[in-house]
């Protein structure tokens, strides 16, 4: 890997988020040349500056910091020159907030990321990842409909521009324990104050990944995916009930659990491939890649030519993934640096 990014110049756009903070955290201790952490909330900024300042002194001087908005064409142009690769990590994605906000989810996660691709083409970068998730698939909430608007976005950005000028892909992932507004950070801090644990239906799944695996898998799109794909990782699932519990036995905890109900726009089950994409997905061991269509509007020539070969899946889902019990998703949750410093906290209270 330092090979591929010994001495370049990466741009992580929502760099303040938990994505840019795990990039940054494995890639400044390989020969990198620079980092460029692009986002709108100067507060954030400042805290990250200090934080690798103290902790990365060595490094810290890698990192370069640009105030803007994926919104705003211009100042992501800003950002962009000089810039060998881009990891698009900017959207809103809370679903509750784009239900009530739909335009604003649209303007960010759809406009937005033509925004980058096209200060990116412009400015000669070589290739650009757009992180997507598992919402933008069979989507029912305006997230997953922005999310599935980008990738579209995506791909037909990758049909105007030559590889060899710019490489364009996707990758597509679930739930990232312990991110910045996930499940589980809730649940320790109600632990923390004697409340339940809200749970919305305990026999909702969901697929489960770590910061380190959303990044192996925005590096393997790196190495592997070709212009227009869609790269998705085979992650495994579990339920929010045994999640709950996972938490509650780690902590020690004896609060209980209250049902609250499915909020505005969620699914009791998550796509990661629909059944359409099966059908000319590849099979890659761990991973699935989707390859775009690269077809013109000229459809006549195709009738004659279909393709009848397709995956022997035909839905890749938390629903007929494999299923994590409650011990493996303990084990897992305290593999995570973030859980062992809030229970240390917690036993030291």
């Amino acid at each position: 890997m330092s090979n591929l990014f010994s001495n370049k110049t990466l741009l992580i756009t929502g760099g303040t988020g938990s994505f840019g903070n795990a990039v940054l955290n494995r890639f400044l201790k390989t020969d990198i040349g620079e980092i460029r952490i692009f986002s709108r909330d100067e507060k954030k900024q400042d805290d990250m500056r200090h934080e690798y300042q103290a902790k990365m002194p060595e490094a810290a001087d890698k990192i370069k910091f640009y105030i803007g908005d994926v919104r705003d064409l211009a100042s992501v142009r800003n950002a962009m020159h000089g810039v060998d690769f881009v990891f698009h990590a900017a959207a809103l994605k809370q679903v509750p907030s784009c239900e009530f906000f739909p335009l604003e989810a649209v303007k960010t996660n759809v406009i937005g990321t033509d925004n980058v691709l096209t200060a990116a083409i412009e400015a000669g970068v070589k290739k650009v990842i757009c992180l997507s998730t598992d919402k933008a698939a069979y989507p029912v909430n305006a997230m997953g409909t922005s999310k599935a608007m980008m990738e579209k976005v995506v791909i037909a950005k990758s049909r105007t521009v030559s590889p060899d000028h710019t490489t364009i892909c996707c990758t597509r992932y679930g739930n990232v324990l312990c991110s910045r507004g996930s499940v589980v950070p809730l649940f320790i801090e109600q632990i923390k104050e004697g409340k339940p644990l809200t749970v919305t239906d305990p026999t909702m799944t969901r697929f489960i990944m770590t910061l380190d695996e959303a990044i192996d898998l925005v590096l393997y799109a790196f190495e592997n995916a070709e212009t227009g794909d869609i790269m998705v990782q085979k992650a495994p699932a579990c339920t929010i009930g045994v999640l709950a519990q996972a938490v509650k036995e780690i902590f020690g905890a004896d609060n209980p659990i209250k049902v609250i109900g499915i909020r505005h726009g969620e699914k009791m089950y998550e796509t990661l491939l629909t059944n359409e994409e099966c059908a000319h997905a590849i099979d890659m061991g761990n991973f699935y890649r989707v390859p775009a269509d690269k077809r013109d509007l000229n459809y006549e020539k195709y009738f004659s030519q279909g393709d009848k070969r397709r995956s022997a899946i035909s839905e890749f889902n938390s629903n007929n993934t494999m299923q994590l019990e409650l011990e493996q998703v303990k084990e897992i949750l305290l593999s995570l640096d973030y859980i062992r410093n809030e229970l240390s906290k917690w036993e030291n209270r």
